[in-house]
C-alpha cells in the first residue's frame, strides 16, 4: 500500500510540474511569437538589403569596368600625346633647320681659331703674314705674259704751254701703267708633215716619224682632251656648256664627241687611277666617305672617296652596302677614319680596320640641336677647346709628331674626359626622338672611335677632309645632275681621282693630264706608280733647268 502511495505522489508532482511548465510555456509562447515576427521582419530586411547589396554590386563592377577604361585611354592618351610632343619637336628643329637656311646661316663651320684666340687676347693680325701673301701675289703677276704698248704723242700735242715752244726732246723713260687683260682660249689645227727621203738609187724612201696620238687615229690632241676633262671633273661644267664653249671659240663640236672624248680618255688613263687604287690601299691610314650621285635610270649610285696624305681614291658604286669598302680595302688592316654609318662595319674589326669617329659629325648634332635646346652650346664649346689645342700644335709645326701627340694628352684628354662627364649627365634628360637626346647618345655609343685619335698624333680628330672631298661630286651632280650608267660612273670616278689628287699636291691638272695621255703609253707597266700626279710633280713636273 505504501509503495502505491509513493508512485500516485511521485506521478501527482510530475502532472503538478508539466502543468506549471504548460503554464510557463504559455506565457512564453506570446514573447516567442513576437520573436519570430521579428525574425521574419528582419529577415525581410535582409533580403531587401541583400537585393540592394547585388544592385551596389552591379554598379561596382561597372564602375570598376568604367575605370579601367578610362585608364586604358589615359594611358593611350598620354603616349599619343608623348608621340606628338616628340613629333612636335622634331617639326620645330625641322622648321627651325628650313628657316635657318632660307633666313640664316647654312652651315655649322666654327669661325678661324685662330682669329677668336687672337681677339681674346687682343693681338692685330699677323702683318709678316700678310705682307708675304701680297709679295707672293705680286711676284705671280709679274711671271704674267708681258705685252708693251707705245702710247705716241701726237705732234700737235707738242707745244709748250709756258712758252709756246715746239722744240721737244723725248725723256728715256715714259710714265708707265699697267693693267691685266684677258685673253680668250684659242682651239689651233696643228698640222704634221713628215718629211720624206728618196735614195739616188730610186729603190728606198724614208718618212720621218708621226706625232704620237692619244690613241691610235686620234683627231684630237692631248691639251684639247685634257681641257674636256679637266672642265668637267674640277670646273663641273658638264659637256653641253663646253659644246657651247668650243662653238664660241670657232670649232663645233658635237655632244657626242665630247663624251666620246671623256670616256676614252678615261680608258687611256685606266692603268693610272688602277695604280692610285693601289697606293691608296697599300697606306694604314685612310679617310673614307660617301655621296649619292643618282643616274640616268633613275637609279641612285654612289661616289665613295678614300683618301690618304697623298692621294684622293673615288670610287663609284650602284649600292651604299659595305661591298665596297670590302673591294677597296677588305685584306687590309690600318686605322679607318669614317662616321658612324653601319657600311664600314664590315671592314672595322679585330682583324681588320680599326675605326676612328669624327669629332665633327658629333658637334653637327649638337649644332642642329641648340635651337631649341641651348644646353647644346656647352657641348659645341667643349668641342672648341679641343680644336684650340690643334690650332696649337700647327702654329708650332708639331702635326704629326711625338710633341704632338704629348701635347693631345696634357691638353685635349682633360677636356675630352669633362666632355664624357657632362654627356652622362645629360644622358636620358629629354625624350628619346628629339635632337638632343640623339646628340647624345651618338657621342656616347661613339665615344671610344671618337677618342682614337688622343692615342695617334697622325690621326685627325674628324673626317673633314674626306667630306670636302666629295664637294667636288656634289657640285658636279648639282651641275651635270647624272651620269648615263655604271661604266661612266666609274670612268668619272677614275678621272675625279687623278685631277683631284693633281689639286691636293699642287699639281695642274690640265699640264698632267696632257702629259701623261702620251707617257702613259710608252711607260712600262711595271713602273707605272711613277705617272701618279705627286710622284710626276717630282719627276716630270718640273720644268727643266737652264742651259749651263
Amino acid at each position: 500500500m505504501i509503495g502505491t502511495q509513493n508512485k500516485r505522489a511521485y506521478w501527482q508532482q510530475r502532472a503538478e510540474a508539466a502543468e506549471a511548465t504548460v503554464l510557463e510555456l504559455q506565457g512564453v509562447l506570446p514573447r516567442f511569437e513576437a520573436l519570430a515576427a521579428q525574425v521574419a521582419q528582419m529577415q525581410q530586411v535582409l533580403e531587401k538589403a541583400q537585393s540592394e547589396n547585388f544592385v551596389l554590386r552591379e554598379a561596382h563592377d561597372s564602375l570598376a569596368v568604367e575605370v579601367a577604361t578610362l585608364r586604358a585611354e589615359n594611358a593611350t592618351l598620354r603616349a599619343e600625346n608623348a608621340a606628338l610632343r616628340e613629333r612636335n619637336e622634331e617639326l620645330t628643329v625641322l622648321v627651325a633647320g628650313l628657316q635657318r637656311q632660307l633666313f640664316g646661316r647654312k652651315t655649322e663651320k666654327m669661325p678661324p681659331v685662330e682669329k677668336e684666340i687672337r681677339d681674346q687676347e687682343g693681338r692685330p693680325a699677323d702683318p709678316e703674314k700678310a705682307a708675304r701673301r701680297r709679295k707672293k701675289n705680286a711676284q705671280t703677276r709679274k711671271e704674267l705674259p708681258t705685252e708693251e704698248v707705245l702710247h705716241p704723242l701726237p705732234e700737235e700735242k707738242k707745244v709748250c704751254p709756258k712758252c709756246g715752244g715746239t722744240d721737244f726732246r723725248k725723256l728715256p723713260t715714259g710714265e708707265e701703267t699697267s693693267e691685266y687683260e684677258y685673253r680668250p682660249a684659242r682651239v689651233v689645227r696643228r698640222v704634221h708633215t713628215q718629211e720624206k727621203w728618196a735614195c739616188r738609187c730610186g729603190e728606198c724612201i724614208l718618212t720621218a716619224e708621226g706625232p704620237t696620238k692619244v690613241w691610235e687615229g686620234a683627231s684630237y690632241g692631248p691639251g684639247l682632251v685634257a681641257q674636256v676633262v679637266t672642265a668637267k671633273c674640277v670646273d663641273s661644267i658638264p659637256l653641253y656648256r663646253q659644246e657651247k664653249q668650243f662653238k664660241r671659240l670657232g670649232i663645233p663640236m658635237a655632244r657626242a664627241t665630247l663624251v666620246f672624248l671623256f670616256h676614252r680618255c678615261a680608258n687611256v688613263l685606266a692603268p693610272i687611277w688602277r695604280a692610285l687604287q693601289e697606293y691608296v690601299t697599300s697606306q694604314d691610314l685612310v679617310q673614307a666617305d660617301e655621296t649619292p650621285m643618282p643616274t640616268q635610270e633613275k637609279k641612285k649610285g654612289y661616289i665613295w672617296t678614300f683618301l690618304t696624305d697623298l692621294a684622293i681614291l673615288y670610287v663609284f658604286s650602284m649600292s651604299r652596302s659595305g661591298e665596297t669598302p670590302c673591294q677597296v680595302l677588305g685584306g687590309k688592316t690600318g686605322t679607318l677614319v669614317v662616321d658612324a654609318y653601319s657600311g664600314y662595319n664590315r671592314i672595322t674589326t679585330p682583324d681588320g680596320w680599326t675605326r676612328a669617329g669624327c669629332l665633327a659629325h658629333v658637334r653637327r648634332k649638337f649644332f642642329e640641336a641648340i635651337t631649341y635646346c641651348p644646353d647644346a652650346q656647352q657641348a659645341m664649346d667643349l668641342i672648341r677647346e679641343v680644336y684650340r689645342v690643334e690650332h696649337q700644335a700647327r702654329e708650332r709645326g708639331l702635326v704629326g709628331t711625338a710633341a704632338h701627340l704629348l701635347l693631345r694628352q696634357q691638353h685635349t684628354r682633360p677636356i675630352m674626359d669633362r666632355f664624357h662627364e657632362w654627356l652622362d649627365g645629360q644622358n636620358g634628360r629629354y625624350p628619346p626622338k628629339t635632337p638632343m637626346a640623339k646628340a647624345v647618345s651618338y657621342a656616347l655609343s661613339h665615344w671610344k672611335e671618337l677618342t682614337e685619335f688622343l692615342s695617334d698624333a697622325r690621326l685627325p680628330p674628324d673626317n673633314n677632309r674626306s667630306e670636302s672631298a666629295l664637294r667636288i661630286a656634289a657640285l658636279g651632280r648639282k651641275n651635270f645632275l647624272f651620269i648615263g650608267h655604271e661604266e661612266a660612273g666609274r670612268n668619272l670616278a677614275g678621272l675625279y681621282s687623278l685631277v683631284m689628287t693633281c689639286e691636293a699636291n699642287g699639281v695642274n691638272p690640265q699640264q698632267y693630264l696632257a702629259d701623261v695621255l702620251i707617257r702613259v703609253q710608252s711607260h712600262p707597266d711595271s713602273r707605272v706608280q711613277e705617272l701618279l700626279p705627286h710622284n710626276w710633280k717630282v719627276l716630270f713636273g718640273q720644268p727643266p733647268p737652264p742651259p749651263a
